[in-house]
């Protein structure tokens, strides 16, 4: 198998034999609207369906057809529209988002006016004859104009297709909140490209004229986000938005039975004694890391990331290894997105109560069509916004309802939750250095069964930091979530999973994945308790001046600990039988207030 890791081209990965999961049975689906919306986050496969659906359409490439579709679903019962358009093709993520608002416009009027010369070069090539078409360099929009008037007369209609169209949008809206804190001057820059006489309102506006005066025939459009689309308003508001819809959930996804093919075929190419027992844990470690996307409330099927898949089944492939880092770099910059949410008010707590709440949270419903100053502006009322914008950015998806009706949204998998680990740790510990010491006294946790380092450095400076939050909200998760920023390690562990034990989830547990069992770490199990202050009735200041010895003979924190023993003796067997062969080293530590922290190794007797 060939697979076709970063390659959007259809007709390259068709034509070179490249891996392709066939989707185009949904065509006749999507020739049901005439504009069509389609959001999903980055790296989904969006920019494959439209190359799809330019080569499906292009009437340039009718002679191809059997080469390309003939054995797909879409050849075998082809719709009357097949190889019936002119195709323009636009790319906003290769627009500037730098510089002044004229800068971008101008970048933006630069890609459109390249397309159109593209767009009259190939067709030129491909001997049609087309009126002739008026090139504006400062006026792209009549650049526009002038092709769907020219292509108006002709046989044929045309097809506009645009891809990422809010990518540059969203980078300079990301930039709004940090630089109205520094330079006030230039904060606009957003609103002045989607509001009023904005480039890009004003060149939906142009589109949407074109497409109601049947100038443009059909228009497709991905993008990550309604937020643009929102601001835009009624700049272009004929687009049906498909993205909810069940019959699309996984139009650019891979279903579990499909993962489980392909893993299949690879591992009968290697050389492995046990191929049942390696198709069994390279699906699980895939279906840990990769999968947990749905993107509608009416479907039960959660589909798994395509580019992370195909980054794995490539390295897994060319080595018979799993992948050294599961993460693609190229999604590492999702990052991003969560360093954008914490510098809006309140979106520190959501970043921090979703590690919390066992990384779900509720809300009334996802909000379809909200502008950045709603996102900002109306956080009093309940959040949906910013948890809205985190779902579309794939950091957040779907989950289930709850008893009366609320969605709740989840991190979908461990890939995801590792990002916003990373962003919680550079919240609270803003300098490297200290960020360096902590990951080094979690080393200590995992190389050589000591969590003495560790405790020390939580109690001395992670606790500066929660000492301001409100106490009324402390408890053992905030406690633990302290720990967990610092121990996370998907290279050697899969952390935190939903392991198939009866337990709460305070504790914490890091199981070593299963091809690097041969380093000598160890697996790890530890139980989070919390003891209030005014359980106590103690102040903080004498929290802080209390002896060790006299904080581990505190009645609460004897009885803190002991509790905890009991409970970690039975998720640590729970962990042996389903696992096997575990190197457990198992702690319950026990937290006061936010002042001090105590813990006690729990050895098998």
């Amino acid at each position: 198998m060939r697979f076709g890791y970063g390659v959007s081209d259809f007709s390259k990965i068709i034509n070179k034999g490249y891996f392709y999961q066939d989707r185009t049975d949904r065509i006749p689906m999507l020739e049901q609207a005439e504009s069509q919306l389609f959001i999903r986050p980055r790296r989904f496969g969006k920019s494959l369906l439209l190359s799809t659906l330019e080569h499906y359409y292009d009437v340039a490439k009718k002679d191809e057809f059997k080469q390309l579709f003939g054995h797909l679903a879409i050849g075998k019962n082809p719709t009357s529209l097949r190889n019936s358009y002119f195709i323009l093709k636009l790319d906003f993520s290769c627009v500037d988002p730098t510089g002044s608002v004229d800068q971008i416009r101008q970048s933006l009027f630069n890609h459109i006016n390249v397309c159109i010369e593209g767009f009259c070069t190939y067709y030129k090539f491909k001997d049609f004859e087309l009126p002739a078409i008026q090139i504006n360099s400062n006026d792209a929009l009549y650049s526009l104009q002038s092709l769907a008037k020219a292509v108006k007369a002709t046989l044929h209609p045309l097809y506009l297709l645009i891809d990422e169209y809010d990518n540059f949008a969203n980078i300079v809206m990301m930039e709004v909140y940090r630089v109205k804190q520094k330079y006030e001057k230039d904060g606009d820059r957003y609103f002045s490209l989607v509001h009023d006489q904005g480039a890009l309102r004003t060149f939906f506006k142009t589109v949407k004229a074109l497409t109601t005066s049947t100038m443009f025939d059909r228009v497709f459009i991905t993008g990550v986000s309604p937020v643009v689309m929102s601001d835009i308003t009624s700049g272009y508001n004929v687009a049906k938005n498909i993205y909810f819809e069940p019959e699309f959930n996984e139009l650019c996804g891979f279903t579990q039975h499909e993962v489980e093919n392909v893993v299949t075929q690879i591992v009968e190419s290697c050389d492995f004694k046990d191929k049942k027992s390696k198709i069994n844990e390279a699906v699980d470690l895939m279906k840990d890391y990769y999968n947990g996307y749905r993107f509608s409330h009416t479907t039960n099927d959660y589909v798994y990331n395509p580019t992370l898949c195909l980054f794995f089944w490539e390295q897994f492939q060319k080595s018979c290894q799993y992948p050294r880092e599961m993460l693609d770099d190229n999604l590492a910059v999702d990052e991003s997105k969560l360093e954008y949410i914490a510098m809006i008010p309140k979106g520190r707590e959501i970043l921090l109560s979703l590690m919390e709440k066992d990384c779900t949270v509720v809300i009334p419903a996802i909000s379809k069509r909200f502008g950045l100053g709603e996102m900002m502006s109306d956080l009093s009322k309940d959040n949906s916004f910013l948890v809205s914008f985190l779902y579309y950015f794939g950091v957040l998806t779907i989950f289930k309802d709850t008893d009366d009706l609320q969605s709740i949204l989840k991190v979908p998998n461990l890939v995801m939750k590792g990002l916003y680990v990373d962003r919680i740790c550079k919240m609270f510990l803003p300098i490297p250095d200290d960020r360096d010491n902590g990951k080094e006294a979690a080393r200590q946790v995992w190389s050589k069964g000591d969590i003495a380092p560790l405790c020390r450095f939580v109690e001395e400076k992670y606790f500066k930091v929660f000492a301001n939050r409100d106490y009324r909200w402390a408890n053992e998760l905030t406690v633990k979530t302290a720990f967990l920023t610092l121990l996370y390690n998907d290279i050697i562990y899969i952390m935190d999973s939903e392991p198939a034990i009866d337990r709460r989830y305070a504790d914490l547990t890091m199981i070593i994945r299963p091809d690097k069992r041969y380093g000598k770490v160890f697996d790890v199990l530890i139980e989070f308790k919390f003891v209030a202050l005014k359980d106590v009735n103690i102040r903080g200041e004498d929290a802080k001046a209390l002896r060790e010895y006299e904080l581990y003979k505190m009645p609460q924190i004897v009885e803190q600990i002991q509790d905890g023993e009991r409970q970690i003796a039975k998720y640590g067997k729970e962990l042996e039988d389903k696992y096997g062969n575990l190197r457990l080293q198992k702690f319950v530590v026990v937290s006061l207030g936010f002042e001090r922290v105590c813990f006690k190794k729990v050895v098998d007797k």
